[in-house]
């Protein structure tokens, strides 16, 4: 019996992945060809492209395989983003949602993708083995610093995000301590002097507790203690709180406390918005008007209109100009251009929620 023979092209097989070769065989075009009309950088016909098109939707082609693309070019085209804190904890925070938009914005226009990497203890972490081409480390808790050994031992670009400088890492960083100290001047010249604060967490275990100069020694997380000590310039006996994050319910658990006392505070710093807008509910529900009874003041700038009625005195921060720079920064490192550190400046924004303390 003879042999039969086609010349139809060979079926795709479903579980494999369909190849350029097989779209241009197709398509009846070289393989060169073929991949000039996907790209559309090359002198091909409208003809041929909508051919190798045709071809490419027939046997369900998607493009090249960017897996070749990247052995080729010894790139992943992957810029992570590294949290020191889980994926729902850093969405639930106006300001690194911020910061995260602003890298997402400047990378994807440079075709670079985006990957957040949560890292939580000491445990092993993706850092170590994820493909990725550069780093912005977010936060500023020793996290970033074993974040930035493990990241240097990959010898990519590095940029840290929010966080005290570190030798050889370019930062972006915050004026955090001269602009709480504005806040403080503000209260004091309104006549403030029993002034408490709700910080931030002073370490990486997030406890709550009463602000004493024991803990505060431990302290390792760089915002709290700079914001604390912006304050103190003013206030150098300052003492208040600490919440376990920058969350509304942590703001009310510490003024249900502050303002519950017998010499409740006259003033507020907390040290975000979303803790200043606890502190506002917790006045509220012991029948305190803000700011007749009690001034509040924040830190970030972010919106607050879904969750109080007023315009919060606070100082407002770039975050996501500043996650824009941390993008652009790993950016041209990649190019091998070596950009100056950033540091950015807050803005005093004038609420409705300070005024001089009430008579006594």
């Amino acid at each position: 019996m003879g042999t039969m023979t086609s010349d139809a092209p060979e079926r795709h097989h479903p579980d494999k992945r369909p190849t350029l070769a097989a779209v241009a065989a197709l398509a009846g075009v070289s393989v060169s060809t073929a991949s000039l009309a996907f790209s559309g950088s090359g002198p091909v016909s409208a003809a041929t492209r909508e051919r190798v098109l045709a071809a490419a939707e027939q046997l369900q082609y998607a493009g090249p395989d960017p897996r070749a693309r990247s052995l080729r070019q010894g790139r992943s085209g992957i810029i992570a983003a590294v949290l020191e804190e889980t994926v729902l904890q850093a969405f639930r925070d106006p300001v690194m949602i911020a910061f995260l938009d602003g890298i997402a914005q400047e990378i994807a226009a440079s075709g670079h993708s985006l990957l957040l990497v949560p890292v939580i203890g000491d445990g092993p972490t993706a850092i170590e083995t994820a493909p990725m081409d550069a780093v912005v480390l977010m936060g500023c808790s020793p996290h970033v610093g074993r974040s930035i050994e493990l990241t240097r031992r990959r010898s990519i670009p590095i940029v840290s995000l929010g966080s005290t400088p570190f030798d050889d890492v370019l930062s972006v960083t915050l004026d955090d301590r001269p602009a709480t100290a504005e806040l403080a001047r503000h209260l004091y010249d309104l006549g403030h002097r029993r002034i408490a604060a709700v910080t931030l967490p002073l370490e990486e275990s997030r406890a709550r507790g009463p602000l004493t100069p024991e803990w505060e020694a431990r302290a390792t997380i760089s915002t709290t203690v700079e914001r604390l000590a912006g304050a103190r310039t003013v206030f150098p006996e300052l003492t208040g709180l600490v919440a376990a994050g920058s969350l509304v319910d942590e703001g009310l658990l510490a003024g249900r406390e502050l303002l519950g006392r017998p010499d409740r505070p006259t003033a507020i710093i907390a040290q975000s918005d979303l803790l200043a807008a606890g502190v506002i509910r917790a006045a509220q529900e012991l029948g305190l008007q803000v700011p007749a009874d009690v001034s509040v003041v924040g830190f970030d700038g972010i919106r607050l209109d879904n969750v109080i009625a007023h315009d919060l005195t606070t100082m407002v921060q770039p975050a996501a100009e500043q996650g824009a720079t941390a993008g652009r920064m790993v950016l041209d490192m990649l190019e091998d251009v070596q950009p100056e550190a950033a540091r950015f400046t807050s803005e005093f924004h004038l609420g409705n929620t300070t005024a001089p303390p009430p008579a006594e």
